[in-house]
């Protein structure tokens, strides 16, 4: 087995196991993790008082107990993780972050049913104004006085700074690894690329920076050979389960891009740096942060970014899939608007429906063979 094979199964091996990653932590610093609940939160915070942020995104499971809490028209992201709290889970924690950008999400935050403390911040939605950086850091500051309280730590100001920077590394090694990804379609398969981008959520950034750096190392050795299958980007807000990207591999789709909450949009952009103020720099970050449904911007520049990443000539992308989270209503009401904006602009697309429920994916492939028959 090669250096990168390995490297490779190291990246799955972390994506699916992150009670082990959790473990693993806290017998090596004696501390223990934060819950990061989708789909924007100030990890950096949680990041300077030596405890590990870990991402919360459920997964593949059947629903039953979450029914008596959340209606059945609740997302599948947030239903799988009410069935996992109320089975304890999650209950070796030290605290949970809620950030609210959505209905399912302030009532999931008011329901939790877990034994880990539940901190919750509010992002303001009229993002583009001075007075919206004012509100959010002060969100911030609150946020970092419960975590003190919480956790029984003191949050420096540098201590915050050093988390940006070490966060910054690692934003700016995925849009690398992203971009050498779309070279080597043949490695960096669907399911490859995503266990390496998730794997992100369950590991401290500074080790997870130096991991991407030794596969990128490894992956530039080899001979970037021409693809004879289609190149598309993915926008929505996952593609589990791990059966849809097995579609994709299958029918020989290379995921050149992406424009993912769970994946590219957390590192589209860096925190900036040169703010003397840590809280106030994390909070300017949602405010130059676009094109996500879950990021109030009445402009919708999403439909146009999809379009220039389309037509950029180091993607060369041959359509865009939209994975829609089913009953995502902030996503599907932004749907309409950016898909007339892909047929006015000839950029070939699809819709398909994620579930983290699904059993059974007969219909998503049928819709995927078809599409690519359309662009043969």
């Amino acid at each position: 087995m090669t250096k990168l094979q390995t490297l490779i199964q190291q990246f799955e091996y972390i994506s699916q196991h992150p009670a082990e990653m959790m473990k693993k932590y806290k017998e090596e610093t004696g501390k223990g993790a934060v819950g990061i609940m989708p789909v924007y939160a100030p990890e950096e915070i949680v990041h300077a008082t030596g405890y590990l942020p870990i991402g919360l995104w459920g997964g593949q499971r059947s629903i039953s107990k979450a029914r008596t809490y959340l209606p059945p028209f609740a997302c599948s992201i947030m239903q799988v993780i009410m069935e996992m709290q109320i089975e304890k889970v999650y209950d070796d924690l030290a605290a949970v972050i809620f950030s609210v950008p959505c209905d399912t999400l302030k009532c999931l935050s008011q329901k939790w049913k877990g034994s880990s403390p539940v901190i919750v911040f509010t992002h303001p939605q009229n993002r583009k104004l001075e007075v919206a950086n004012v509100f959010l850091r002060r969100e911030y500051e609150i946020l970092r006085e419960r975590l003190e309280k919480t956790l029984n730590v003191k949050i420096s100001d540098e201590a915050i700074k050093k988390s940006i920077k070490v966060y910054n590394e690692n934003r700016q090694v995925m849009r690398e690894f992203v971009e050498a990804a779309a070279l080597y379609p043949q490695i960096i398969d669907p399911v490859v690329r995503h266990a390496i981008i998730k794997s992100r959520w369950f590991m401290e950034k500074s080790a997870h920076t130096a991991l991407v750096k030794e596969l990128l190392v490894e992956l530039r050795k080899e001979e970037a050979k021409p693809w004879d299958g289609k190149r598309v980007i993915l926008t929505g807000i996952m593609t589990e389960p791990n059966e849809v990207l097995e579609i994709f591999k299958d029918e020989k789709f290379a995921i050149v891009a992406d424009d993912l909450a769970q994946e590219s949009r957390q590192y589209r952009v860096d925190v900036p740096e040169d703010i003397e103020d840590p809280l106030y720099a994390l909070a300017k970050w949602w405010q130059i942060f676009d094109g996500c449904a879950l990021a109030t911007d009445p402009k919708k520049v999403r439909g146009q970014m999809l379009i220039d990443m389309a037509k950029d000539e180091k993607i060369k992308a041959d359509a865009v899939v939209v994975c829609m989270m089913k009953f995502c209503d902030p996503e599907e009401f932004d749907y309409p608007i950016y898909y007339q904006e892909f047929e006015d602009a000839d950029i070939k697309n699809i819709m398909i429906e994620i579930d983290l429920e699904m059993t059974a994916f007969e219909q998503i492939k049928t819709r995927i063979q078809s599409f690519n028959e359309m662009l043969a």
